[in-house]
């Protein structure tokens, strides 16, 4: 009986841990970390978990000059980039709509890959396209969506991070980096996201010391951190067991996981538009996901 729940198990935490990810994100920079900063420990620290852990398993870490550029590639689009847009907006927007925005994903993926020729059309999928850019669209336009109608722009920017991941997404799709593994290309990611975050956050003064013993910050950026390697070795291990469509139902979970975070901890109180966005959103994702075939 538990070995057929881990897969719910599994799914139920990825989407209350990812969930809880948005709002960690914004007590992180109220508590005044610099977006640059908190991406990089979030980084480094999510690294050297997934080192230890793949160490443990016999699976050491390795990277060589034949696949370098394609994992500093890809720790620009899966890591670094859309870590600091992130956090970022989460200064700016209520957790609920960087929840929202993150669902983009599933459906750009499918845009970009429709542009390369990699999916075939499909009108229900396109379908799921337009009424993605309808939810962003109830978002940005209306007076009353947003609490302060001036962070209209940091929608766009953490639609940017949405952007970054789906483009990854087709990397990973076009390129396959053998023998390396998900979880240690997640490793090697985040441990080269750290050191381009860490150069770039030195040369722009946005680095900052973790205290110890450890303070608030220092305890929000390790549960951040923990939040990322274990969701995404849980992610990684729901897709080999129940496959990508089950595994893919955690957007649903996330995006209302996060809504939900905000209001309990915030006491965020979102607009109609803001409601009617989820509601576009979760059916564009629902019309962009791949039917199960018999």
């Amino acid at each position: 009986m538990l070995r057929q729940s881990l897969p719910w198990i599994a799914l139920f935490y990825m989407g209350t841990v990812w969930g809880l990810s948005f709002s960690l994100g914004k007590i992180a920079t109220s508590l005044g970390g610099t977006p640059i900063g908190i991406a990089f420990w979030g980084s480094l620290i999510s690294g050297l978990i997934l080192l230890i852990f793949t160490t443990v398993r016999g699976r050491p870490m390795w990277i060589t000059s034949n696949n370098l550029i394609l994992f500093i590639i890809l720790a620009l689009l899966g890591t670094a980039i859309p870590s600091v847009c992130f956090y970022y907006a989460a200064s700016k927007i209520p957790a609920g709509v960087l929840a929202i925005t993150v669902t983009l994903v599933p459906i750009l993926t499918y845009a970009f890959a429709t542009i390369l020729k990699i999916e075939v059309l499909s009108f229900r999928r396109i379908t799921g396209i337009l009424f993605g850019t309808l939810a962003i669209i109830l978002l940005v336009v209306p007076d009353t969506s947003l609490p302060n109608q001036k962070a209209v722009i940091w929608i766009l920017v953490a639609c940017l991070s949405s952007v970054c991941y789906a483009a990854e997404n087709i990397i990973l799709a076009k390129r396959s980096l053998t023998g390396i593994g998900p979880v240690r290309l997640a490793c090697g990611m985040s441990l080269i996201g750290a050191c381009i975050l860490g150069i770039t956050g030195y040369f722009t003064n946005n680095l900052f010391i973790i205290s110890i013993p450890f303070d608030q910050l220092a305890w929000t950026i390790l549960g951040l951190s923990i939040i990322n390697a274990t969701a995404y070795s849980l992610f990684v291990f729901t897709i080999t067991r129940s496959g990508p469509l089950f595994a893919s139902q955690v957007g649903y979970l996330v995006t209302l996981s996060g809504i939900f975070w905000g209001i309990l901890l915030f006491g965020e109180n979102n607009s109609i538009w803001i409601w009617s966005s989820l509601a576009m959103m979760l059916l564009g994702l629902a019309l962009v996901s791949p039917k199960k075939k018999n």
